[in-house]
């Protein structure tokens, strides 16, 4: 596994697009990892300090996400260095994608991600520069459709990535007209455990449960791991967190989703972030969510949640452990070989998959239809890797080799 991964991350990136903001000081990248398939696909992300390097990192990590959602394309990412709370984002983002519009329109495909909104701001901006979807070149490229089959493809885009999700198994609420875009990566990440437990043994309920970070992956990823019967313990955010050892009850864990603050938890009981962050990797959780930004996750704090009795980790962030390599640095490594990790391109690749999904011919646009769909993939990814080895470490590394013998 480690001598495919180092050729795959060795490879350089066929496309490198950069731009400098003539208005701002905002930098930022596209970088296509290869048009594997004619075309290559990867949200947009922005954040004060990103560079060049984390770009290239994250459309590897896209690729191999694809070897398990589909379709069969390259990866991709768009990356702004720009504090995303200075007043003057949305010229920025508006600019950015006047300039890159082009590759859009013809072999790349884009979403949100880290501070950029699918449905708020990727899509109406796309729009406003003449792309039907902000996925219309996804389409073009890989599937070289004709016009009746572009026009039904990209209006499934159009309409299944801002659906509002009315299905009371699938929404909070259904009144706050939460879209599929919001909810579907946390999906994801819950029905990852989810089937965890099932194919490798165990049962969800009554397992306690650590969350990092409160945005809609983290939110959503407990919300639906609460559904299920499993107890939050911790919450850890930016803005600082939760630590109830009894575990939050559903409804709390429901109002807790409903009340946050854009992506930042908001509680009459919040405690500091210092105050959480001595306390919750000692809470003695069997799950392990970290679904902030990448690269956070210590070997101190896995070593303390380990000790504390840890189970399984599903990465709902890309790259979650703080490691210099792209993919599978020695944290990582280590916590591989101690816990279960489901890796990142298998439990976070559910608006990947959603758009896949989106992207076939005459499919039903329906809660059901979206989300069982993102269930039955990550299942059968994971079914795929038990089959290979019913070990319960080593799950990530076996799940990279079966993802790296398709691309390398």
């Amino acid at each position: 596994m480690k001598e495919l991964l180092q050729k795959f991350e060795n490879k350089a990136p066929e496309i490198v697009f950069e731009w400098h903001d003539a208005e701002t000081e905002a930098r930022g990248w596209v970088v296509i990892n290869s048009l594997r398939g004619g075309a290559a696909g990867g949200g947009t992300r922005m954040r004060k300090g990103l560079d060049r390097h984390e770009v290239e990192s994250l459309a590897k990590t896209m690729e191999v996400k694809f070897s398990v959602s589909g379709p069969a394309i390259g990866g991709a990412k768009s990356g702004i260095d720009f504090d995303p709370a200075d007043p003057r984002k949305h010229e920025v983002l508006q600019r950015w994608y006047k300039a890159v519009a082009p590759l859009l329109k013809t072999y790349y495909g884009t979403g949100g991600d880290l501070n950029v909104d699918e449905v708020h701001e990727v899509i109406p901006i796309t729009e406003s520069y003449g792309l039907w979807h902000p996925q219309e070149g996804v389409v073009n490229g890989h599937f070289d459709p004709t016009t009746s089959e572009r026009i039904q493809k990209v209006g499934q885009l159009r309409l299944g990535v801002a659906k509002v999700v009315e299905d009371s198994r699938f929404t909070p609420d259904y009144s706050r007209k939460y879209v599929v875009a919001d909810l579907i990566t946390g999906w994801g990440v819950a029905e990852a455990v989810h089937h965890y437990y099932n194919i490798y043994g165990g049962d969800v309920r009554n397992k306690r449960v650590i969350v990092q970070g409160w945005g809609n992956v983290g939110s959503a990823a407990a919300y639906y791991l609460a559904q299920q019967g499993a107890r939050v313990v911790g919450i850890i955010d930016r803005a600082g967190g939760l630590i109830e050892p009894e575990g939050l009850s559903f409804e709390q864990v429901r109002e807790l989703f409903l009340n946050k603050n854009g992506n930042q938890i908001e509680a009459a009981n919040l405690l500091s972030f210092e105050e959480v962050n001595a306390r919750v990797w000692d809470m003695g959780a069997d799950i392990f969510l970290p679904c902030a930004a990448s690269r956070l996750v210590t070997r101190e704090q896995v070593d303390r949640m380990i000790d504390a009795g840890l189970e399984v980790v599903s990465c709902g962030a890309n790259v979650p452990f703080n490691d210099p390599e792209i993919f599978y640095g020695p944290i990582y490594e280590y916590a591989d070989s101690r816990v279960s990790v489901l890796p990142d391109f298998i439990a976070n690749c559910g608006m990947a998959r959603a758009f896949a999904f989106l992207m076939q011919d005459k499919v039903e646009i329906s809660d059901e239809a979206v989300f069982d769909d993102v269930s039955a993939v990550v299942r059968d990814a994971l079914a795929r890797t038990h089959g290979e080895s019913r070990d319960k470490t080593g799950i990530a590394s076996t799940a990279f080799e079966i993802a790296l013998k398709q691309l390398v």
